[in-house]
């Protein structure tokens, strides 16, 4: 299963922040001028993103800025990232929370090492996690 998020405008910035900070490929960043629809786009979409694509160990994170009103803050779904390594979970989950918005502070739960939520600042929302114990 893959992702696709919507953005107001800032998907490069959004995708190139998030690979540097989880690691994966980017793989593309296609704006609106490189699109065969171009000459139908209006100016200020003509360097927006289209489509973009973060390989994440064979999984993908895709996403593409929305066009005047298509655009809609996302709500009721979260990303969740899971880690072995606590520093680093602890690590992403901070970088994610700056400028956004913790909703549940990383710390000790009764299902996971280590676990919180967050809204980053780009409206995405995400739940990070460290040894997380399965249920059977």
């Amino acid at each position: 299963m893959n992702v696709h998020l919507s953005f107001a405008g800032n998907c490069r910035e959004a995708m190139e922040f998030y690979a540097e900070l989880i690691g994966g490929e980017l793989e593309g960043l296609v704006t609106y001028s490189d699109t065969p629809t171009a000459a139908e786009v209006p100016a200020e979409m003509q360097d927006r993103i289209v489509h973009a694509s973060l390989n994440l160990n064979g999984r993908r994170v895709m996403g593409a800025d929305m066009a005047g009103d298509c655009y809609q803050q996302p709500q009721g779904a979260q990303i969740h990232l899971e880690y072995e390594d606590t520093e680093q979970a602890e690590r992403v989950f901070r970088a994610l929370s700056e400028g956004g918005a913790e909703i549940m502070p990383f710390a000790e739960t009764f299902y996971a090492h280590r676990f919180g939520m967050t809204t980053d600042r780009f409206g995405i929302q995400w739940m990070i996690s460290s040894r997380i114990a399965h249920c059977p």
